[in-house]
């Protein structure tokens, strides 16, 4: 299956119920919506319910305002037989200004696994990139997974 088969776009307009202690759009409201856009890819691509199971990486690159239009992008980096990485961009924009540019002021990467009626993992379509920026991206999915697997094997190595 082609990554643009699942990609998807939800957006909200942030308001103040949202704001941290510096005025500024919650982190964990953020990770919110970035995890709703991912999980929809996720069912989309699996063709039915999938979870998180991590978030390996969410770096925030600018504050969002109360009253920004925040628009997340999401879609399949790569799939396994049960597991996919989602990629999310998340951007912002001033709900006054249409002639203002969107600003990118986040990106994260899920992990999700498709599961079953019971709770367990199923088999999910792999993944067919398309263009060389779905082939980049499916290469460096295949990077932050090796690390993900090394790291998890190295804790437990030294856990005995």
């Amino acid at each position: 299956m082609s990554p643009s088969h699942a990609r998807v776009s939800l957006a909200i307009l942030t308001q103040n119920r949202e704001a941290n202690l510096l005025g500024n759009v919650h982190g964990g409201e953020i990770m919110k919506l970035a995890d709703s856009t991912a999980g929809a890819v996720a069912q989309r691509h699996s063709g039915g319910p999938a979870v998180t199971a991590a978030i390996d990486e969410m770096a925030f690159l600018e504050p969002v305002h109360v009253g920004d239009i925040v628009r997340c992008s999401a879609q399949v980096n790569w799939a396994g037989h049960s597991s996919m990485e989602i990629g999310v961009r998340v951007e912002a924009q001033p709900w006054t200004d249409a002639s203002a540019p969107a600003l990118h002021v986040a990106s994260a990467y899920f992990v999700f696994v498709a599961i079953d009626a019971e709770g367990r993992p199923r088999t999910i379509p792999g993944l067919v990139p398309e263009t060389p920026d779905e082939v980049r991206r499916m290469r460096e999915a295949e990077i932050r997974r090796a690390h993900r697997l090394a790291k998890k094997a190295e804790i437990a190595s030294g856990r005995g």
